[in-house]
């Protein structure tokens, strides 16, 4: 059964096994954006636009937002010691959101036939896109073209695997390669910067499809052509990429990073490529989410295991 728009949202923890209620960052106020018809209106007139987030991410890169560190860090339970710097060294609270990680804080799988999740997030797999029955709630349908931008392109992969990797605002918000090979440079399609929140996505999926969003095409070693795209959101300053493109990279190398705000990864496999893990495949059918992080296994290239 799907769940209904407005009940708790819960997702599953790959490493506990348990199934885990989301305390969602501004919770109060993405219900009343999304699902009041006041709010839905103010979104659509004002939110969603580029100026709005540029300046709350304006606000977040001053050196007084420092001060939202501390009690950011206590609310939410976050682990200091996987930071690379100290938390009295961000200059701003942008510096310590988009912060990188020390060394070995987050395992990469090594398996050459594995491919590996991009981000900390909570992930949808879908096997086959052409028979996807439901994402976040049953009956939606998405719209492949529109978020490829390029007819061509989407019927190549109409019949790939996809996965779709959600970061909130607690989460590390580096992104980075699934498997080794050659990234192409972004190609940047424009849109608008709806939220990505599970509570905007459960009424309206195709906001993936509309949001300001970066493509890459990852020509990989093991698991053929991979589309990488970096979708931006409400209140996210940026994103920003830092790899060179044309030169080879390993998995789980660093692509970018998002500044302040939720935001999300979509991974797009060609047909016939790569087998999903089973347990992001059991939970997405379900409509139900599996909170896994960066370098973990997200599903092994047919290419290599037949």
């Amino acid at each position: 059964m799907s769940p209904h728009p407005r009940a708790p949202v819960q997702y599953a923890d790959r490493a506990t096994g348990d199934r885990r209620t989301e305390h969602i960052y501004g919770e109060a106020w993405l219900r009343w954006a999304y699902e009041r018809p006041l709010g839905r209106l103010t979104t659509a007139a004002v939110v969603k636009r580029a100026l709005f987030s540029r300046v709350y991410g304006w606000v977040m890169d001053r050196a007084s937002s420092r001060e939202k560190i501390a009690p950011f860090i206590a609310q939410y339970g976050l682990d200091v010691s996987e930071f690379e710097k100290a938390p009295a060294e961000f200059v701003s609270f942008n510096d310590f959101f988009s912060r990188r990680l020390r060394a070995g804080a987050r395992p990469i799988d090594s398996d050459p036939a594995h491919v590996v999740f991009p981000a900390d997030g909570r992930h949808l797999g879908i096997a086959n896109l052409s028979e996807a029955k439901g994402f976040y709630v049953k009956g939606q349908v998405f719209d492949l073209r529109a978020l490829l931008g390029d007819g061509r392109l989407a019927d190549r992969y109409r019949e790939g695997a996809m996965v779709i990797s959600r970061l909130c605002p607690v989460d590390y918000h580096r992104f980075h390669f699934p498997a080794a090979g050659g990234p192409s440079s972004p190609a940047r399609i424009p849109g608008h910067l709806w939220s990505v929140s599970p509570i905007a996505l459960r009424r309206n999926l195709q906001l993936l499809t509309q949001n300001k969003r970066f493509l890459t095409v990852l020509r990989s070693e093991t698991a053929g052509q991979i589309l990488m795209l970096e979708v931006g959101a409400t209140n996210v300053g940026s994103v920003v990429q830092t790899y060179t493109p044309d030169e080879r990279v390993a998995a789980g190398d660093e692509k970018g990073f998002f500044q302040f705000g939720g935001s999300a990864t979509i991974t797009l496999f060609e047909p016939g490529r790569v087998a999903l893990a089973d347990d992001l495949l059991h939970h997405s059918s379900q409509q139900t989410e599996l909170y896994a992080r960066v370098g973990d296994t997200m599903g092994r290239a047919l290419s290599l295991t037949g």
